[in-house]
Formats: C-alpha cells, structure tokens, sequence
C-alpha cells in the first residue's frame, strides 16, 4: 500500500521561533516555515516536519542524527556554538561516546528534545 509513498518523519517542539533559530543559525540546516509548522530540509531530499505542541514532552530517545566525517572536529564546532553535550559513563570529556558502537555525541534541541552527531563511515 505505502512501498512509493515519500514517508516523511517529523517531531514537536514548543516553541517553533526558538526552533527555527536553533535548526537554522545554531546548526546550520536549511529551514523554511508555513502554516506555523518548519521544514528541515536535509541532504537527501527526505525533508522533516517540526510541529508545535502545546504540551510537548521532550523525547526521551534520539529524534534525529547527523553523520559527520570528524565527530572530534564537529563537536568542537558545535560546542563553539554553545551546544552542551550530555555526559555520563563510558562518555569522555569532549561529551563523545566510544564505547560499544559508533563514535557519538548526544545534544539537545531548546525544546529538550535529543539528537546527535555521530561519526559516518
């Protein structure tokens, strides 16, 4: 039934101005905005739907990750951008994980929801 649909994935926040500006400036993404809904346009022309939700409760997994060639190089970039990193066992001190999988840093958008860069192959 769905095998030449073009699904879409999408995720709330509470505050799409404050998304806008975080997806956009902070990180960079191109971004577009109608009906008070954005668009993350991302490589691969699979674009992502940001809706705002009054009682949005943050995910408590990762919503969206991005494959980076140097996850060294981009947290460093991130972190002068003043993104914090999560930390906690098994992550060192530049907030990278590199234990038991891929090399991964985990980050939060302003509406608490987790993302995270993560070193492509």
């Amino acid at each position: 039934m769905f095998e030449r649909t073009e699904a879409f994935s999408g995720f709330s926040v509470d505050d799409i101005p404050a998304a806008r500006q975080f997806y956009g400036e902070t990180l960079g993404v191109r971004v577009s905005e109608e009906y008070g809904m954005l668009t993350l346009h991302i490589a691969g022309d699979r674009d992502i739907l940001v809706y705002p939700k009054d009682d949005h409760t943050p995910a408590t997994y990762t919503i969206l990750n991005f494959p980076v060639d140097d996850i060294a190089s981009a947290v460093r970039q991130l972190a002068d951008r003043e993104i914090r990193f999560e930390t906690g066992e098994g992550i060192d001190d530049d907030g990278i994980m590199r234990q038991g999988g891929p090399l991964i840093a985990w980050f939060k958008d302003p509406a608490g929801n987790f993302l995270s860069v993560l070193q492509g192959d």
